[in-house]
């Protein structure tokens, strides 16, 4: 079935890149299970089974977004930049924002994770936040602004609030930031960027088409940061989720099984806002036909099976084993040895979120190759990894992540100014989409596990790994781009008497200088 509408040869591709984002970390666990970290086999088997859940489910979820949310994103921003009425597109903007959040998944665990705030009241003011600032980046790419400014305005008042919260809030407030960027809405809003960039013709609509991301991922930031400020949250209490003791292997078979139907639902309520806005819009501008929607359908069923099967695989395999692997590493007499283990974990296991490998083929594309899919991966493992070792580090020490997030962002800030503006772009979105579910569901519980085994507070010592591995790619992006611009200026010398082409900061154009 999928063949009829996807080439073999590329099916063949993407399901080679899945394996090659899984199964680095399957042989990692492989390995701790038989030398240092014994693990009971009704957890080894669950991991197992996640683990062929994680692959199919990503090999469809690939096919899908190229067959459907790409194509939809793209023609509903066309077509929402194409009204005259300014007002209209703000209202529209907000509303798409506000929706698609709200259906998320892992706001809802949040929601849960968040002390003395209601439930609703968090996921209403979170969605609410994001659709603000949707409509904040919209207008950026309309009006040309410059996206490094508006970045250090926004992060400045951020950090400035958190002098007006309790300390124990901090942690889950920025994590927040991560987990509202969602496999299901990242892939929609990136591919929504490139449709209005589509309506410019000035030589920086490429650029100014990432950015989307990195500015909705501040939303969810201020809003908890304020209701924090509102509630007065007190000391907060977590503990760790007990994990599942599996007798034999029908106990194993339902436990995937009473999982499923969850995220049957979960899935269709977050494609459900998704399909009716491009549903909506087709009916104004009806400019697709048929074949080209009949595709599309096809894709949104290959997304939400994917996406049904990664969940599944991901929160019943996944999370009891990164927990178990967490308690028992913190158990052994060098403890120490968990920060670099988990910087190898974290260096492979950001290939294996779905909105990343999204990310790095739209760069690719939207770069014609000059940032090439290769070189954004290698970025972002280094820096995952480095904020998965630190991550640990704090565990096993107990200091504050606002140690870390402050010089962190500042540095990060501080370079928007020195880098072609493309690589800032890409570099801040690369933030929300790194911290998606294999983050959630496999990192957290291991920082969670070694911190109940340490005796530490969970909330302010393991919470907050979320927003390292948000933090840390906007470092290591610029520097990439950095190096790009360095290596570009000596080509610029080197080239003497000659004609060459050298390609322009924004990667939009390519110049021919005399020499």
């Amino acid at each position: 079935m999928i063949s009829l509408h996807f080439s073999r040869s590329k099916l063949k591709e993407k399901f080679n890149e899945t394996l090659k984002a899984v199964l680095p970390i399957l042989a990692i666990v492989l390995i701790l299970c038989f030398t240092i970290v014994p693990i009971p086999p009704s957890i080894l088997m669950a991991f197992l089974i996640g683990a062929v859940l994680l692959i199919v489910g990503m090999l469809l979820f690939n096919v899908g977004v190229e067959l459907s949310m790409t194509p939809m994103g793209e023609r509903v921003g066309t077509i929402m930049t194409k009204s005259k009425k300014l007002w209209v597109i703000i209202l529209i903007s907000f509303i798409m924002g506000f929706v698609i959040t709200i259906s998320e998944p892992d706001l809802q665990v949040l929601a849960g994770q968040v002390p003395s705030v209601p439930n609703m009241t968090l996921i209403l003011a979170v969605a609410a936040g994001v659709g603000a600032f949707l409509v904040i980046a919209l207008l950026r790419m309309l009006f040309n602004i410059a996206l490094s400014y508006l970045l250090v305005a926004f992060y400045v008042v951020v950090f400035a609030l958190t002098f007006f919260v309790p300390k124990d809030f901090l942690a889950v407030a920025f994590d927040s930031g991560g987990v509202t960027t969602g496999p299901m809405t990242v892939p929609f809003i990136m591919a929504f960027g490139i449709g209005i960039a589509a309506i410019r013709s000035d030589t920086h609509a490429s650029d100014d088409s990432f950015g989307l991301v990195s500015l909705c991922s501040i939303g969810p930031i201020l809003a908890v940061i304020i209701l924090g400020m509102i509630y007065h949250p007190g000391q907060a209490e977590a503990v760790s989720e007990a994990i599942p003791v599996i007798d034999n292997t029908v106990d194993l078979w339902r436990m995937f099984t009473h999982s499923i139907p969850t995220y049957i639902k979960e899935m269709a309520l977050s494609l459900f806002p998704i399909v009716f806005f491009f549903g909506l819009f087709q009916l104004i501008a009806r400019d697709i036909n048929k074949k080209t929607l009949i595709k599309i359908g096809i894709g949104l069923v290959y997304t939400y099976v994917g996406l049904v099967l990664f969940l599944t695989g991901v929160n019943v395999g996944f999370m009891p084993a990164g927990n178990y692997l967490g308690q028992t590493l913190a158990g052994l007499p060098y403890a120490w040895i968990i920060v670099p283990i988990g910087m190898i974990i974290g260096y492979f296991i950001v290939l294996a979120e779905p909105a990343v490998f999204v990310l790095t083929k739209q760069v690719e594309e939207m770069t014609s190759g000059a940032i090439s899919a290769k070189a954004m991966e290698t970025s972002l493992s280094v820096g995952v990894s480095l904020s998965v070792g630190i991550a640990m580090l704090r565990v096993l020490t107990g200091i504050s992540v606002m140690w870390f997030l402050v010089p962190g962002y500042a540095v990060a800030l501080i370079l928007t100014f020195f880098v072609p503006k493309i690589f800032t772009a890409i570099a801040f979105d690369s933030g929300g989409v790194a911290s998606g579910p294999m983050t959630a569901t496999f990192l957290l519980p291991l920082a969670m596990g070694a911190c109940q085994t340490l005796g530490g507070n969970i909330i302010t010592d393991a919470f907050g790994v979320i927003a390292m591995v948000a933090m840390t790619p906007l470092i290591t992006i610029q520097v990439m781009g950095m190096a790009v611009k360095v290596k570009e200026s000596r080509l610029h010398k080197k080239a003497i008497g000659r004609k060459v082409y050298v390609p322009l900061e924004d990667f939009g154009d390519m110049e021919i200088i005399e020499l």
